[in-house]
């Protein structure tokens, strides 16, 4: 029988994510059609959130303002490669079990409009269904949202990446913790400031 514990050892320990945690669908009840799990698969019961730390050094380049694509290389266009060969490993092992799951891409976050294949049913939404991948993430108990709408976790700060499975497997929630990382200091508005002008 499949539990969160077994399923979390091993996406820790052969999948080697860095973090992960599980949400209950009920979670998303408020989500607009657009964004809700069971407009992409309407027999899950759970999403399998997990993150891969972005280095510290991919940023370095950027930080000295000598190889600023180390960051869309590596610690994103690369991550999410890793991220998609983790969703696949984690809901094949999901199946081992005789469950169904089905991985997110962490590349199609964002909703594509236009015409290009069959108009959705009627009832359901248009076919550019995406879960929001901070708010998921949020959702698994991983960590929050900051005042920048960055997502920040314990253990990496703002640098992570994050997959998502979801899985009609009944698997035990994670407890969400919220307002414990991010005190709205504002710290980070001279930044965006900063950059707006550029």
């Amino acid at each position: 029988m499949l539990t969160a514990q077994k399923l979390k050892e091993y996406a820790l320990n052969v999948v080697k994510v860095d973090k992960v945690g599980i949400a209950n669908i009920e979670r998303f009840a408020d989500a607009p059609p657009e964004m809700h799990p069971l407009n992409i698969m309407p027999n899950a019961r759970s999403a399998v959130v997990f993150i891969k730390r972005i280095p510290r050094g991919t940023y370095r380049g950027i930080d000295e303002g000598t190889h600023w694509p180390s960051y869309s290389i590596f610690g994103y266009a690369q991550l999410n490669r890793m991220l998609g060969v983790a969703d696949y490993k984690i809901a094949r092992y999901i199946e081992s079990f005789g469950l169904e799951a089905t991985g997110l891409s962490a590349s199609a976050t964002n909703l594509e409009m236009g015409a290009r294949g069959p108009r959705p049913a009627p009832g359901k939404p248009a076919r550019e269904v995406t879960v929001h991948f901070r708010i998921a993430a949020t959702l698994a108990g991983l960590g929050e949202i900051g005042w920048s709408k960055v997502f920040l976790t314990e253990e990496f700060g703002p640098r992570q990446r994050i997959g998502i499975v979801l899985t009609e497997a009944e698997l035990e929630p994670d407890p969400i913790r919220t307002g414990h990382l991010c005190d709205r200091c504002k710290r980070c508005v001279p930044v965006f400031n900063q950059e707006e002008k550029h």
